[in-house]
C-alpha cells in the first residue's frame, strides 16, 4: 500500500532502479519535537486526579506537544497545529504511527499494526441512564499529511470498570473523507455506568509495502481528532458548541520571513514589517455572540511591554469563520545588532460561559543568526531520487540585504527507516542567475547526513571557510547516490518560487507544496574560547526574564553547535553557585539577591556570557 504523501508531481516509486528522477515527498520516520519532550509529560503525568467528574472536555488547544496529564493517562498522540488546516479550534491530537518518543514503533510493518492510543483518565460514570450521558468528538482522516487506506481504521472502546475489561464501542476505515466529521454516541449499558469509566481512540496503521528503499518508508495513516466532549443530559444531534475560539495559531509578523538576524531586518524593516496581525476564530455558536479582540508585543529580553492595541468588539454571526486582520503600526526594534525574542499574544474577550484555553493564542518572534522561511514544524520528507538523480542538486533562495558572513547552514534531515538515509553529500552555496542558482561559490564535499539534537531537529554544517553574501544566493546539497537523502519539509509555508532542483543539466522550480527546512546562519562565528576575542565582542548569552527571582529561561537556539552545553552562574566574588546541564528552565530560587554573571560554556570552553540580576 503506498504511504507516501504524494504531492503534485510526485509519482509512486515502485523501484528505484526504473525509476525516473523526480521529487518525492513522504512521511516523517520520526518526530523530534515529541522525542525532546517526552520526559515532561512523564512528571505531570503524576499529578493527574484519581477520578474525573462530568463534563469532560478538550479541544487540545492548551499549549504543549502532548496531551494534557490531568485528563489523558497516556502520551503517545502528538497535539499540534500542523496537521492540518481546517480544525475547530486551536490545537488537534493527532494518532500516527510514531510513538511517545518520536520513533516509528517496534512492530510496525506493512501489516496493519496496532498504534496509538489516546486513553482518558478514569470519569466517574456512577449515574443513571436516563441522564442521556453521550460522548462526542470531531475526526479527519490524513489532513494535510498520508491519509490511511481502507484497511486501515481509527477504533473507540469504552472500559468497563466493574469486569476490567474493554469493548469496542466505534469504528471508522480510511480512503472515504478528507474533512472533519462528527461522531455521538450514547452512552446507556450499566456495564459503563459506574466511576472508573474510561475511553480510549486508537489507530491501526500500517507501512508501505515496498521496503526496496527504506529511506523512503515514513510516517503514515495519520487521524486527527478535535472537540472531545463527554456530559449529561446531551442528544444525539448535539454537536452545537456554545463557543467563540481561535481556529489557527500565530505565524510571524515578517512579510516574507520567519526568523532572520536582526541587523538584517533593521535594513528592510518597513518593507518586512506586516502592517497589520491576523486573526482566524469562529463562533461556533448558533446565535449572535459579541467579540473583543486585543493584543499584546512582549520584548523578551527587556522583560518589558512594546506594543498593546485593541481591535475593539465585533459581532460575529453564527457558525462563522472570521478571518480578519488588526492593524499594526509597530516596528520590532532592538538596542542591539545582536538577538532579539518578542512574544506576540492575541485574545478574545466572550461570554463567560466560554472555554477560556482557547480563546488566546501565542507566537514568539525570533531575530538571531539565521533566515528562516519554515515554521520550524516538520511534516514531510523531502528528496530527488530514480535514476539520473546521482548529481542531483536542490537549491533554496536567500537574500541577505546588506554584506554579511554566511559561516554554516542548518538542515533538518529526518530519521529514515532502518538509518538508510546515513549518506554522503555535497554542501554548496551558488550565486544568482536572472532568478536560479548560478556559478558555485562554495562547496563542501562529502558531508554527512545527521539529525539534530535540538528541539526542532536541525544539525548545523558550519562552513571550512566563511563566504561573503550580499543579495541574492543560494544554499543546498548535491546528492553522490540516485536514492533521496530525506530533508525535513515543512508543508504549511509555502516556498513562493524559492525553491528548486537540478536534473540532467537544468534547473528546475519545485513542484512540492511547503518550504525545505534548510536555514543559512551568517554574522560572526561563536567563540571557541571565552579567550578568543575582545571582551566587547564576546557572544551574548539571551535569557528572560532578568531580572528574575526563581527561573530563568535560556534562549537556547543561539546554541547551534554541536556538544554539550553546560549553564554556570558565578557571583561577583568569583565563586562558581550554580553548574547544570543547559534545560529549558534554570531554577534560581537558591540565590540570594544581587548580580550574578551567567557563562554558557561548550565542551568546556565558554561560548556565551551576560549579566543576571536575582531578584525577590
Amino acid at each position: 500500500m503506498g504511504k507516501k504523501i504524494i504531492i503534485n508531481i510526485i509519482l509512486s516509486v515502485l523501484s528505484l532502479n526504473l525509476a525516473v528522477s523526480q521529487e518525492v515527498v513522504i512521511g516523517l520516520q520520526s518526530n523530534p519535537v515529541i522525542s525532546d519532550n517526552y520526559i515532561k509529560f512523564e512528571e505531570a503525568k503524576d499529578l493527574a486526579a484519581d477520578t474525573l467528574d462530568l463534563p469532560f472536555f478538550d479541544d487540545f488547544s492548551e499549549a504543549g506537544i502532548f496531551p494534557d496529564p490531568g485528563k489523558w493517562s497516556d502520551d503517545f498522540v502528538f497535539i499540534n497545529n500542523t496537521y492540518t488546516g481546517d480544525q475547530i479550534t486551536t490545537g488537534v491530537a493527532t494518532l500516527d504511527a510514531l510513538d511517545n518518543t518520536g520513533r516509528l514503533y517496534d512492530g510496525a510493518s506493512s501489516i496493519e499494526f496496532e498504534a496509538d492510543h489516546l486513553t482518558s483518565q478514569p470519569i466517574n460514570l456512577n449515574l443513571a441512564a436516563s441522564d442521556s450521558i453521550r460522548l462526542s468528538f470531531y475526526f479527519q482522516p490524513g489532513g494535510l499529511a498520508d491519509i490511511p487506506e481502507e484497511n486501515d481504521s481509527l477504533v473507540l472502546q469504552f472500559y468497563a470498570p466493574i469486569e476490567k475489561k474493554w469493548y469496542h464501542a466505534w469504528q471508522t476505515t480510511g480512503g472515504k473523507y478528507l474533512a472533519f466529521k462528527p461522531v455521538v454516541i450514547r452512552i446507556d449499558n450499566s456495564r459503563f455506568l459506574h466511576k472508573g469509566f474510561r475511553f480510549r481512540f486508537i489507530n491501526y496503521a500500517s507501512l508501505s509495502a515496498n521496503l526496496t528503499e527504506p529511506s523512503m518508508i515514513g510516517n503514515c495513516d495519520l487521524w486527527n481528532l478535535d472537540y472531545v466532549k463527554l456530559g449529561k443530559f446531551r442528544n444525539d444531534a448535539d454537536t452545537v458548541f456554545h463557543d467563540v475560539a481561535f481556529r489557527f495559531p500565530h505565524r510571524s509578523l515578517l512579510n516574507t520571513h520567519e526568523a532572520m538576524p536582526m541587523k538584517q531586518f533593521k535594513q528592510v524593516a518597513l518593507q518586512e514589517m506586516t502592517s497589520s496581525i491576523p486573526m482566524h476564530y469562529r463562533n461556533s455558536d448558533i446565535i449572535i455572540r459579541n467579540v473583543t479582540r486585543n493584543f499584546e508585543i512582549w520584548d523578551m529580553y527587556k522583560n518589558s511591554l512594546a506594543k498593546s492595541l485593541s481591535a475593539g468588539a465585533s459581532n460575529v454571526a453564527p457558525k462563522t469563520n472570521i478571518n480578519d486582520f488588526a492593524d499594526l503600526i509597530y516596528t520590532f526594534n532592538s538596542t542591539t545588532d545582536d538577538s532579539a525574542l518578542f512574544r506576540i499574544t492575541s485574545w478574545l474577550i466572550t461570554d463567560n460561559f466560554d472555554p477560556k484555553e482557547n480563546d488566546t493564542v501565542i507566537y514568539y518572534q525570533r531575530f538571531t543568526n539565521y533566515f528562516a522561511f519554515d515554521d520550524g514544524s516538520s511534516e514531510g520528507g523531502y528528496g530527488v531520487n530514480g535514476l539520473g538523480s546521482r548529481n542531483a542538486m536542490v537549491a533554496y533562495r536567500f537574500k541577505s540585504f546588506m554584506e554579511d558572513t554566511l559561516r554554516a547552514k542548518q538542515i533538518c534531515f529526518n530519521d529514515s527507516y532502518m538509518n538508510a538515509n546515513q549518506r554522503i553529500f555535497d554542501l554548496m552555496v551558488w550565486d544568482d542567475n536572472g532568478g536560479v542558482p548560478g556559478n558555485v561559490i562554495y562547496s563542501q564535499e562529502k558531508a554527512l547526513v545527521q539529525q539534530g539534537e535540538a528541539i526542532n531537529g536541525f544539525h548545523t554544517y558550519s562552513l571550512k571557510e566563511s563566504i561573503m553574501v550580499d543579495d541574492i544566493f543560494y544554499v543546498g546539497w548535491k546528492q553522490r547516490t540516485e536514492t533521496f537523502l530525506n530533508a525535513g519539509l515543512d508543508i504549511n509555508t509555502p516556498h513562493g518560487g524559492k525553491q528548486f532542483y537540478w536534473i540532467n543539466g537544468n534547473w528546475k522550480e519545485s513542484s512540492v507544496n511547503g518550504s525545505l527546512m534548510i536555514r543559512p546562519v551568517t554574522g560572526p562565528p561563536l567563540a571557541t574560547s571565552i579567550n578568543d576575542v575582545p571582551y566587547r565582542n564576546r557572544t551574548t548569552l539571551h535569557f528572560y526574564p532578568n531580572p528574575a527571582s526563581d527561573f530563568i529561561t535560556i534562549d537556547d537556539e543561539e546554541m547551534i553547535l554541536s556538544g554539550e552545553i553546560y549553564i554556570s552562574i558565578v557571583d561577583l566574588q568569583g565563586r562558581e553557585v550554580i553548574k547544570t546541564p543547559l534545560a529549558e528552565r534554570i531554577d534560581i530560587s537558591s540565590l540570594h539577591d544581587g548580580m550574578y554573571i551567567i557563562i554558557a560554556s561548550r565542551n568546556g570552553n565558554p561560548c556565551g556570557y551576560n549579566r543576571l540580576i536575582k531578584t525577590r
